[in-house]
């Protein structure tokens, strides 16, 4: 392997040496060639190598949810994951949710229901609800799910089910109740769009 040139047919992060590999990120849909430290975490690249500055370091030990992103549409706190394990993965941070100029329909309500105080916190909360409600309407329970629910069956997001999903996410304003009416909002707008269809 001439000049530490990738393979373009092999899979995985390729070694550089001991401690370095490279790698492609995929984030908000353009590809990232990078060449990381193997203890380099998913939010250390894209805070310090691609600037983007929306998912936050809160605690840095995966508790307060204010580094959250999508990784392939799940959501993942992105200080506990090793880039070089993510190699060829598709990230989503607040930075690719809106469509162009409009926004995400879950940046909206946090907008107009007034769900944020100083903000640090808002980019984990709204990747976290957009992955929440990929996984209720998936049929994923939660701790609150009813046990009669029927099994694989999208979830119907009551306040309890929103506030439960919702749980990793700390905010230190204490702005929940309008975090709950803002994704409601969303839950119920793609709900009643669900039934329309």
């Amino acid at each position: 392997m001439a000049g530490g040139t990738r393979p373009q047919d092999a899979g995985g992060p390729h070694r550089v040496n001991g401690r370095r590999s490279e790698l492609t990120l995929t984030v908000n849909g353009t590809p990232h060639a990078l060449t990381l430290d193997h203890r380099t975490t998913v939010l250390d690249v894209l805070r310090e190598h691609l600037g983007l500055t929306g998912a936050k370091k809160g605690c840095d030990h995966g508790q307060c949810g204010a580094c959250t992103v999508l990784v392939d549409g799940r959501r993942a706190n992105s200080c506990l994951l090793l880039a070089v394990a993510y190699d060829g993965r598709q990230l989503t941070t607040i930075e690719g949710l809106a469509d162009g100029r409009r926004l995400h329909p879950l940046q909206e309500a946090f907008v107009e229901h007034d769900a944020l105080q100083c903000g640090y916190c808002t980019p984990g909360q709204i990747c976290s609800a957009v992955g929440m409600l990929t996984e209720a309407a998936d049929g994923f329970p939660s701790h609150v799910t009813p046990d009669t629910a029927p099994s694989g069956a999208p979830v119907a997001l009551t306040a309890d089910e929103i506030r439960e999903r919702m749980s990793g996410n700390l905010c230190r304003c204490g702005a929940y109740p309008r975090i709950v009416d803002a994704v409601e909002a969303v839950a119920g707008a793609a709900g009643a769009g669900a039934a329309g269809a």
